[in-house]
């Protein structure tokens, strides 16, 4: 349709949610018609929201819109029809099945208070998950007076109150076992070539590995969801770097370590949690030298003086350790980083 009105320079053919709908509605193949009208209608409505952000040039991640594998390991549909009855998740089916409503039992469904949203189910692993979003009333936190900064590093997080470990045991556990896993699929791809996708060891090896990924996931966002929500009941202000995540990790001295430590998911559900609970966020200068400035005297450090990620060469200082040549200040390099953001509120 957009090739159209570009060839025929007419405006009026320009796609857009209404057309593309009925387009697809005519042309519906036979298997669709077993399936919630629902999946169709909320494909084409994220199309539309895609299709007007690839007008936006102003956004960071401006491009075509990509459209999800058939071959992906992760499959799935959301409705806008799902309701919770009787502690069961009720979703909605076509009525040519003989039934109009399929029930699922999960715990935890007679605690839940709110409006049930459009819901999200997918396979994954061989296990089917639905994440639910409900609409419920906040309440503000109540004032406490206090301020923090938040220093980020990787495999760890460093704030007023003390250090956050962001790559426990259990972390480094997986890690290894991820690894491993990986290792085997190499081989046998290497081996067998495409036909090691069919061999029974190599399905079963991908569903260790699957699992494994979804176990980190788990832990990671458990560790950064308890830590925001820690932060916003405990302070009123708090300031963070603005951290230009995507260049960092063009390099390959750190990416994988920036990679696991999150930093843009912590950034996005701070953010979130701080405009529902009425705390102020402060954002650091991208050039803000947390990291080289003396949080005693202010002195900046510059050329061979800086620290970097094996500390100072000239002067033999490990990377965590920080050391004033002007005033003597002597303390780790993350408490100072913490300091001089702390200086900015």
């Amino acid at each position: 349709m957009y090739a159209e009105s570009l060839i025929l320079g007419d405006k009026c053919l320009k796609p857009n949610e209404y057309k593309v709908r009925n387009e697809l509605v005519a042309n519906k193949a036979d298997w669709q018609y077993r399936f919630s009208a629902r999946c169709l209608q909320l494909a084409i409505n994220d199309l539309n929201k895609a299709w007007k952000n690839f007008f936006n040039k102003s956004l960071p991640d401006w491009g075509k819109p990509q459209f999800k594998s058939k071959k992906a390991p992760r499959q799935g549909f959301k409705t806008d029809r799902a309701k919770i009855v009787s502690g069961k998740l009720r979703l909605d089916k076509p009525r040519e099945t003989g039934y109009q409503w399929f029930d699922i039992r999960f715990k935890g469904a007679e605690s839940i208070d709110g409006d049930l949203k459009t819901i999200s189910v997918y396979r994954e692993n061989g296990k089917y998950w639905a994440s639910l979003p409900f609409e419920v009333d906040i309440e503000r936190k109540t004032k406490t007076n206090h301020v923090t900064a938040v220093d980020v590093n990787v495999g760890h997080i460093n704030y007023t109150g003390g250090k956050i470990n962001t790559l426990p045991a259990n972390l480094k556990r997986l890690y290894k076992r991820i690894k491993h896993y990986q290792r085997m699929l190499a081989k046998k791809r290497v081996v067998n070539g495409k036909r090691a996708t069919k061999n029974d060891n190599y399905v079963k090896t991908r569903a260790k590995l699957q699992r494994d990924y979804r176990k980190v996931a788990n832990i990671q966002h458990d560790i950064m969801q308890k830590f925001t929500t820690k932060l916003v009941t405990q302070y009123d202000k708090i300031v963070i770097e603005n951290l230009a995540v995507k260049e960092m990790q063009m390099t390959h001295v750190a990416s994988k370590g920036l990679q696991r430590s999150m930093f843009g998911y912590f950034r996005q559900i701070l953010s979130y949690k701080c405009d529902q609970y009425g705390k102020k966020l402060i954002l650091a200068d991208k050039f803000y030298p947390s990291t080289q400035r003396c949080s005693k005297c202010g002195h900046v450090k510059t050329g061979s003086e800086k620290v970097g990620l094996n500390g100072n060469l000239k002067h033999g200082t490990k990377h965590n350790e920080y050391i004033c040549y002007e005033c003597g200040f002597n303390c780790n390099q993350d408490e100072n980083a913490v300091l001089n953001l702390l200086a900015l509120i």
